[in-house]
């Protein structure tokens, strides 16, 4: 996961941007009496997640107190999320924060959408909270659903308050076997704690991490064997693995928990991969 800017505007002037343009009376007078709902929500979410305390946010099916979910989840779909709504411009600029539009949550995939990091079926309050809503590819929108965290250990990192450190943590493993392939992992440092370790092996593994990885590693290979092969040729001994050295620092530079990074590094140190064991067969 990558760490992000939180949103500047206020989730008061989000949610009175996006309810701006109701036509129906009653609905618009509801909504509008809501405001001061929204606003303590994000407090609550604000300081909640500050403490990785988001668990103990209670799921509920009602805002202050007579806007329902769906009233909520259409303030979402149809006033903030459509093209043209009043809230649009808050979407794409929440959107665009993603650097290069990849998705923080894999690092990977590009951004497609907005993640409800509480999902907005069961915490409707939050269904346009600017920090409830981080830049998202489809595939992690989709396997993040609608859970509802019950523990510490269960809540998903969050781009905007999580921070993993410098310290690597995503490690990768060569299988010594033709062809090679790589397996990634999430190895534990020192200044983790036990809830953090948790976090980040649960939003590794439920977003699908390993094998996402495992197959752009081996994209990456089939790319840069040839010139393995060449380097090989020209210097049996050093060649190959300083050829990877070099791309591991690079690429360390950019991202220490990149999976080229990882990947790098696991090649580089394998002396069955430098020894040939890059090439398809033998």
């Amino acid at each position: 996961m990558w760490s992000l800017e939180r949103p500047t505007p206020s989730a008061w002037s989000v949610f009175t941007t996006c309810i701006s343009k109701v036509r129906n009376p009653g609905l618009a007078a509801r909504l509008a009496n809501a405001a001061p709902t929204i606003a303590t929500a994000s407090a609550q979410f604000d300081r909640a997640a500050r403490h990785h305390r988001l668990h103990d946010i209670a799921a509920h099916d009602i805002v202050a107190p007579d806007i329902t979910v769906r009233e909520m989840e259409k303030v979402y779909t149809q006033r903030m999320a459509k093209s043209g709504a009043p809230g649009r411009d808050i979407y794409d600029e929440i959107f665009a924060s993603a650097p290069a539009g990849r998705c923080p949550l894999c690092m990977q995939r590009f951004v497609a959408t907005l993640d409800h990091h509480l999902p907005k079926a069961h915490y409707p309050a939050l269904a346009v909270v600017p920090l409830n809503l981080i830049p998202a590819c489809s595939d992690c929108n989709k396997a993040k659903l609608d859970a509802v965290p019950a523990t510490a250990e269960d809540v998903p990192l969050h781009p905007y308050y999580d921070d993993l450190g410098d310290d690597i943590w995503l490690t990768a493993t060569v299988i010594e076997r033709r062809p090679t392939a790589l397996r990634f992992d999430v190895a534990r440092p020192g200044a983790w704690d036990d809830t953090l370790y948790a976090r980040v092996n649960h939003h590794f593994r439920s977003l699908g991490l390993a094998a996402l990885f495992a197959s752009e590693a081996a994209e990456e290979l089939l790319n840069i064997r040839h010139q393995l092969q060449i380097l090989s040729d020209v210097d049996p001994e050093d060649g190959v693995r300083e050829e990877l050295e070099r791309r591991a620092e690079s690429c360390a530079v950019a991202r220490t928990n990149g999976w080229r990074s990882a990947a790098y590094r696991a090649w580089s140190t394998s002396d069955w991969f430098c020894d040939g064991g890059f090439l398809p067969d033998r």
